[in-house]
């Protein structure tokens, strides 16, 4: 089992370590919002509904307007609770009705990295960043390493990169993956506001 730190706190990163399902949830969240909050969302849901593992049939059964309610908290659980609620739910029913409900499934019988990505931008909520994203986590972090994960995830699979969450090992490269991003988005507002301006 891998020891994760993401979401810089015990309970939370222990379940994503051993729950495919959480840190497949967290991933999902982890936009708009604040990186170590997604990530140590799945652990609040757990706690909710007073389970050790997330699953799957669970989620994707619940009353929507139940799962909104728990997503809301207080504290909420993203950003936006009644979306991302919805959307952890279509991700839950992909997983039932292709996977037997399990996350692992995405990735267990994946014979490359071209395929898993493919089955990454399948979910609901996950386009081609996230999913690249995700599989260099599950690379890098994850034990999971199909021929060519490297090169599907593109640049978020540069080994020693601190590009992304799947660079994230503790305090010090989440400051690292916080100050990239700052620099890229510098970058693109000095690009967008163009020469001479």
């Amino acid at each position: 089992m891998p020891t994760l730190r993401i979401a810089q706190d015990a309970a939370a990163d222990e379940l994503l370590s051993r729950d495919p399902l959480a840190l497949l949830v967290g991933m999902l969240l982890d936009q708009q919002f604040p990186m170590e909050r997604a990530f140590g969302a799945p652990r609040l849901l757990a706690d909710r509904l007073g389970v050790q593992t997330l699953s799957a049939a669970q989620l994707s059964d619940m009353d929507p307007e139940e799962l909104v309610r728990v997503f809301q908290g207080p504290p909420a659980l993203h950003r936006y609770p009644g979306s991302m609620a919805g959307r952890a739910q279509e991700v839950c029913r992909a997983l039932v009705e292709h996977y037997d409900g399990r996350a692992e499934g995405l990735w267990a019988d994946a014979p490359d990295g071209a395929t898993l990505l493919k089955r990454l931008n399948g979910l609901p909520g996950f386009g081609a960043q996230k999913s690249k994203i995700f599989l260099a986590l599950l690379g890098k972090q994850y034990g999971v390493t199909p021929p060519g994960w490297r090169e599907a995830a593109g640049d978020y699979g540069t080994e020693g990169s601190r590009r992304s969450v799947a660079d994230i090992t503790g305090p010090g490269s989440l400051a690292e993956v916080r100050a990239f991003k700052q620099e890229q988005k510098q970058a693109a507002k000095a690009a967008k506001q163009g020469p001479g301006s």
